[in-house]
């Protein structure tokens, strides 16, 4: 340990900064989680109670849950394949080009416009985009009600977070493939590496391991975590809670209702799902080039 005394020394501010803003409040959110806390008195001590309500008597809930596993099983996959199969072609342009298209594909992820967009296309008058484009080739005869149908919406919000998932995870897959040793192709070819397939499971995927887990965990944090498309597209609360997921749960219960304890079971909840989730992942990605 002496002998590391430096590195010690290097990391500490990091990792006292990180134990103050994200160890220790992970840690009083599971303590608050059993307890009764509504900001005005010290909280009581309540047990199981909060998450036996949860799994119990909450029916929102498990409409939250149903959502949320539906937002990951879709958006999670396919937005993580679709950031590395953009970030591959993308790459093999040239430089000023690529540069140029990584900008194209990056910007609806930071754009502040693009939820009123899209609620302009799927305005529920005959003035919507994707109204007035079905009723002029005669699809439908009057105008559908897109965000206020419950059939509809939860897709919607959706196809929309698909929209926005090329972001931070993409941005890392380009450098990922930028980062790869050229000679390793040469070297393949050698040894026997006939085609692009074979480069791309033998060779890339192998040397971006690093990538290819951030961008996981970025993509089960977004899929997971979603609130704000759903919030600003279908509002808060969705009809019927057709777009309602456990994120937009625990605003209600956290910022509207004041019941932290509950919110924080919430969150437990949540936080698990995540860990469970990441652990599977790596287990996968471990597999790469094998």
């Amino acid at each position: 340990m002496v002998r590391h005394k430096h590195a010690y020394v290097l990391m500490a501010p990091f990792m006292l900064i990180f134990g103050l803003f994200t160890v220790l409040p992970v840690v009083l959110s599971l303590l608050i989680s059993f307890t009764y806390f509504n900001m005005l008195e010290f909280p009581r001590w309540v047990g199981w109670s909060n998450y036996s309500r949860l799994f119990l008597k909450d029916d929102i809930f498990l409409i939250a849950v149903k959502n949320t596993l539906l937002f990951a099983a879709v958006t999670g996959p396919l937005s993580y394949l679709a950031c590395f199969v953009f970030a591959w072609v993308i790459n093999e342009l040239s430089p000023r080009i690529r540069a140029l298209m990584t900008l194209v594909f990056y910007a609806p992820s930071i754009s502040g416009s693009v939820f009123f967009i899209w609620l302009i296309i799927f305005s529920g008058d005959s003035y919507g985009y994707a109204n007035g484009f079905l009723m002029k080739l005669g699809f439908i005869l009057e105008p559908i009600q897109w965000l206020q149908d419950q059939r509809y919406v939860l897709w919607i919000v959706i196809f929309v977070q698909l929209w926005l998932s090329l972001g931070t995870g993409f941005l890392a897959f380009i450098a990922g493939l930028q980062s790869i040793d050229r000679t390793l192709f040469e070297a393949g070819a050698v040894d026997g590496v006939k085609n692009r397939w074979q480069e791309l499971w033998y060779i890339t995927l192998p040397s971006m391991r690093p990538q290819l887990m951030f961008g996981a965990v970025i993509q089960i944090t977004t899929s997971f975590a979603v609130a704000e498309v759903s919030t600003a597209i279908a509002g808060f609360p969705s009809v019927n809670y057709a777009a309602h997921t456990i994120v937009t749960h625990l605003l209600d219960y956290g910022t509207i209702r004041f019941e932290m304890g509950y919110a924080s079971a919430i969150a437990t909840v949540l936080f698990i799902m995540m860990v469970g989730t990441n652990l599977l992942i790596q287990k996968l990605l471990r597999k790469v080039g094998e």
